[in-house]
């Protein structure tokens, strides 16, 4: 507890988070007791008489484990992502997708389906088209000989839009039987498919720009002040935009070329983060990765839970982002006028 007694608030959203990957394991249409689910995964590392059945440990450790992993790391990626986007372009409406992140990867993993790729081919053509589409926002703000963050997302409007025609032209020369469904599918977002060997290759580009952006995350704040402000306090306002734009790009790409395009969450758990921990992003950073993981968790159970087959996830992020988001713009209303 703090001085003034008050639990705080990273620890309420530990134990919530703990406590919906709990839920997950047990939650579906095979229902597995919290007990079992303990000892299955106990039995890994301690000897145990099993006293469950062989379908038990397999939707737990080859079918649920591994999805609540990435529900967990995809989630906190793109809120780390958002909350970083936000914070350095001084706009609470920026989202991951805003230099064309998730575009670029569509375009990435419709070149691989076209070119009947397996999975990791998809995934690792996801990956690049990301980080390709950023790469090239950042090159037309050089030939704009500026470092400015209006035209770098502007730069990201232009990307958006060329990467929007390709995935058309992608789309248009696929086969409508098999191909086109596998890209529409994957353009909803989807964890359904989830294994740990599919998690194991973009861990540690995770694990990176995460540590990154944790480390700089002090100085969001003196980029919130303007560049002007920022660089007469000694920040490198270029290295600076240009590292935390590279970092939450990666993690973006990282978590689309995982699940398929997750809308919203970006946006929206940012927006949450400053309601519990102000505008300061040495406290929003933390909060939002674990809000973010915690809102993708219940909503990936929910998405193969309500239903007799499963939802994709950018349908559930959208009927709860939407609302959300017009309660955004009506509280900024004034400056956006």
């Amino acid at each position: 507890m703090t001085r003034n007694g008050k639990v705080p608030a990273l620890a309420i959203l530990a134990v919530l988070t703990a406590a919906a990957g709990v839920g997950a394991l047990c939650a579906g249409r095979y229902v597995v007791s919290v007990r079992d689910v303990f000892r299955v995964i106990v039995s890994r590392w301690v000897p145990m008489e099993p006293t469950w059945g062989p379908t038990v440990e397999k939707v737990v450790l080859l079918i649920r484990l591994p999805r609540l992993a990435a529900a967990l790391l995809v989630g906190s990626c793109l809120a780390v992502s958002g909350a970083t986007y936000q914070s350095i372009f001084k706009n609470q409406l920026a989202a991951p997708e805003l230099l064309g992140v998730f575009q670029g990867s569509c375009v990435g993993a419709a070149a691989a389906i076209l070119l009947g790729a397996g999975s990791f081919f998809v995934q690792a053509s996801a990956l690049c088209g990301g980080i390709l589409s950023v790469v090239v926002a950042t090159l037309i703000t050089r030939f704009f000989r500026s470092d400015s963050s209006a035209i770098l997302v502007l730069s990201g409007v232009i990307v958006s839009g060329v990467m929007r025609s390709v995935l058309g032209m992608l789309k248009y020369a696929m086969d409508t039987e098999t191909q086109l469904p596998s890209i529409t599918y994957w353009e909803l977002g989807s964890l359904s498919d989830m294994t740990f060997q599919k998690l194991l290759p973009v861990l540690p580009g995770m694990a990176v720009a995460m540590a990154v952006l944790f480390a700089m995350r002090w100085q969001f704040n003196l980029l919130s002040l303007g560049d002007g402000e920022a660089r007469s306090l000694g920040v490198n306002v270029a290295a600076v935009r240009g590292v935390t734009v590279a970092c939450a790009t990666m993690l973006t790409s990282c978590a689309v070329c995982l699940s398929g395009t997750i809308a919203w969450v970006g946006l929206v758990i940012p927006y949450f983060g400053r309601l519990v921990a102000g505008p300061d992003s040495v406290r929003l950073t933390p909060i939002a990765a674990l809000m973010g993981a915690l809102f993708l968790i219940v909503v990936d159970t929910a998405a193969r839970s309500l239903a007799g087959v499963e939802i994709p996830l950018s349908i559930l992020t959208g009927l709860v982002g939407a609302p959300i988001f017009v309660t955004m713009l009506y509280r900024q209303r004034r400056s956006v006028k």
